[in-house]
């Protein structure tokens, strides 16, 4: 089972023509989505039959209490990431609860976050950098599952090791950057990199 727990306005007609493409080339495969209102719903499930993909294979999850959300993240196989606006705080949420991201890096922030997330939890194969890359590689998990297990047993033994989940260091990491940036200013120095890996 595929899922996006992305807002719905990141959905963007590409993203979604991928997405059908996916589904039409996995076998009883489903899209689980965020449930934002009956006019998006029945509209993504108009836009699935227009591109031959029947609209039950989309499923709408309703809001859900975080403890109950986060376990449907781990009754899915595989989140597939938006572009060119990613999954920032939904990619952690995924990652979190042990849900491998696949996504399609940007060249902004914005749709780079996930990429970085997958970074710093060492999927760094999760990445992909083309359209049809992201689409191939997504029906090769699906097909592979002993693969996609193996990347989720990875994210979970990396997760307590990731600096992506030690908030305590990013906190005293991000306080260290802050001071040489105003030592750096207060120096009259210009401005640098700060590796926050090393602050």
């Amino acid at each position: 089972m595929f899922c996006c727990f992305n807002s719905v306005y990141k959905i963007t007609p590409a993203t979604f023509d991928r997405w059908m493409r996916i589904l039409s080339a996995v076998d009883n495969s489903v899209l689980w989505l965020r449930a934002e209102g009956d006019i998006s719903m029945q509209r993504l499930k108009a836009e699935a039959v227009a591109r031959g993909v029947a609209a039950d294979r989309l499923v709408f999850a309703s809001h859900l209490p975080l403890d109950q959300h986060f376990a449907r993240h781990r009754a899915a196989d595989l989140f597939l990431d938006t572009l060119p606006y990613n999954a920032p705080s939904t990619a952690i949420d995924a990652l979190g609860a042990g849900l491998p991201i696949l996504t399609l890096a940007g060249s902004a922030f914005a749709g780079r976050a996930a990429a970085s997330m997958l970074t710093a939890v060492g999927l760094p194969e999760l990445i992909t950098h083309a359209p049809g890359e992201y689409e191939v590689l997504a029906i090769e998990l699906a097909r592979d599952l002993p693969q996609l297990n193996g990347l989720r047993a990875r994210l979970e033994r990396n997760r307590a090791t990731s600096p992506l989940f030690d908030t305590a260091q990013f906190a005293r990491a991000i306080e260290q950057a802050y001071e040489t940036v105003h030592g750096l200013a207060t120096a009259g120095l210009p401005p640098r990199d700060i590796d926050l890996a090393t602050a």
